[in-house]
């Protein structure tokens, strides 16, 4: 079976993981602090601050702009849900845009038209997406984000190891704060785990305290003392999963030179099938790790529906997905927002479809997928 993504765990994984469980720190130890190095180190920023999850990361990030009722943050509608929730999690309203219908991606004109949408609106921030590897041109949103007086944080879950320009993702060369994910199908599996990078050090204090309960505690306080000058949470990353990460993070450049690769083959495999099935559009200015691999079919000239395509690739052993259905389409916020007209988001929707893709695939792997596609959609290169 070919899933569209899985991780891939060797014995020396294994290994550092089973020697933290014998050692003395099972959570707030040392292979915490050693990831967050790693991943200063990957990125280029100057802090990174881990926690439990992708969700929790951008959570962190919207609690470090101080967002509240009353507030607005724009974010793309082709995403996954978490992104807007982050911002709901601290009462602020979403202002959903739309994005490229070729890539999916959010550029400056979606940014401001959903500012001319808002309206009255406070709009303190927006959170572009690095979509599948592919990263936003984050020079040119930034730029509109400083005319309206916005903060940028980058949704970059999807994108560690991916540049653009000379800029790495997640660098905050442009950004005031990025988000990772490090679930078992990114580009590194942590099993669970997320973390935020900022060159900020008072955002970076304050949430590396929120994970944390809000606690506080300075040298001038007795050994058992700690102020919570804030209301926090429980967002810490344990040291097992930090063990994991650090080992991961080893073998990142690896992992993103194969999914390289790997991409490589599946477009020029399927180039031939264009219009029908049409490899994702690239962008010259970015070099991505490809998370994802994600075409984009014409299902009506196929004949042959989404859903029955995905059901048959699936008995021939190829595991397909769908990223993503738009946020703004789901009932939680249709009730709160209304309906929206978003129509870049809804073409890159009604065509896309993500394609096995992670490291310890092999070449025949992906001729295979491409054989069973073109196979049962009917179409000969």
């Amino acid at each position: 079976m070919l899933p569209y993504g899985r991780q891939s765990i060797d014995e020396d994984d294994i290994d550092a993981v089973a020697q933290t469980l014998r050692s003395d720190y099972l959570t707030t130890g040392p292979q915490v602090a050693a990831f967050e190095k790693a991943l200063c180190e990957a990125t280029g920023a100057a802090h990174a601050i881990v926690c439990g999850n992708g969700t929790q990361a951008l959570h962190l990030a919207m609690l470090a702009l101080d967002l509240k009722e009353g507030d607005a943050v724009v974010v793309p509608t082709l995403t996954f849900l978490a992104t807007a929730n982050a911002v709901r999690y601290c009462g602020a309203d979403v202002i959903f845009c739309d994005v490229s219908p070729d890539t999916g991606l959010m550029e400056d004109v979606h940014l401001e038209e959903a500012l001319e949408r808002a309206g009255d609106k406070t709009v303190r921030a927006i959170v572009p997406v690095h979509l599948k590897g592919q990263c936003v041109d984050s020079a040119a949103i930034k730029a509109a984000a400083d005319r309206h007086d916005l903060r940028m944080v980058i949704d970059t879950c999807h994108a560690l190891g991916s540049t653009y320009g000379d800029h790495k993702a997640g660098s905050c060369d442009h950004e005031d704060m990025a988000a990772f994910s490090f679930h078992p199908v990114k580009t590194i599996a942590m099993g669970e785990g997320g973390a935020v990078t900022t060159n900020n050090p008072v955002w970076a204090e304050k949430m590396a305290r929120l994970r944390t309960h809000g606690m506080r505690k300075t040298p001038d306080m007795a050994p058992w003392v700690y102020d919570m000058p804030e209301l926090g949470y429980n967002y810490r990353a344990s040291d097992i999963h930090c063990a994991l990460g650090v080992s991961q993070m080893k073998k990142l450049d690896a992992f993103v030179e194969k999914r390289r690769a790997l991409a490589a083959l599946y477009t020029s495999l399927l180039e031939p099938f264009a219009p029908v099935i049409t490899p994702p559009a690239r962008l010259n200015y970015c070099n991505p790790a490809w998370h994802l691999y994600a075409v984009q079919i014409d299902f009506a000239a196929l004949g042959i529906d989404r859903a029955a395509l995905m059901t048959r690739l699936m008995e021939k052993d190829v595991g397909t997905q769908v990223h993503y259905i738009p946020v703004h389409q789901q009932p939680y916020y249709t009730d709160r927002y209304g309906s929206l007209d978003l129509p870049g988001a809804q073409h890159y929707y009604d065509r896309t479809l993500s394609l096995p893709l992670f490291p310890a695939m092999e070449e025949k792997d992906v001729r295979y997928v491409v054989e069973m596609l073109s196979g049962i959609a009917g179409i000969k290169g």
